[in-house]
């Protein structure tokens, strides 16, 4: 039996909250895709294939600490495939060790147990602290 939408959500969210960001990528099938919407200056809004993920996430991590999730909320859809994901990201930046807060709201379609889409909302002020930094991945 293939994992829900929930379950997906729910492994993505301890892989966060674990700080191996490269590992999110084995939680993506090969062809899916990431699109961030509300993507800061100089990030692409939109990434694809499990490969492209895994370097982005690995990026990330150099720039990035997460240390926990908190407040999260899980709404399943009347699609079994979508669930809707909002949480807050807690970690620091490795360079100046300075924390950040960062709030999200992901729509994820998951298949055969894989993402196959996410459709990323971050809270842009959450990104205030990091000028010059790549933006941390969910």
């Amino acid at each position: 039996m293939q994992a829900s939408a929930r379950d997906v959500a729910e492994r993505f969210l301890a892989v966060a909250a674990g700080g191996d960001l490269a590992a999110l990528a084995d939680l993506y099938s090969e062809d899916s895709v990431i699109e961030l919407p509300f993507a800061p200056p100089g990030i692409p809004a939109r990434f694809e294939g499990r490969e492209g993920h895994r370097a982005r996430f690995g990026r990330a991590g150099t720039v990035v600490r997460h240390e926990r999730v908190a407040n999260v909320v899980l709404h399943e859809s009347t699609d079994p495939e979508v669930v809707i994901v909002e949480y807050d990201l807690h970690g620091h930046l490795i360079s100046s060790g300075e924390p950040f807060t960062r709030s999200y709201v992901m729509v994820m379609r998951v298949r055969d147990g894989l993402i196959v889409h996410s459709r990323d909302y971050a809270d842009p002020a959450g990104s205030a602290g990091y000028r010059g930094e790549p933006a941390p991945v969910s």
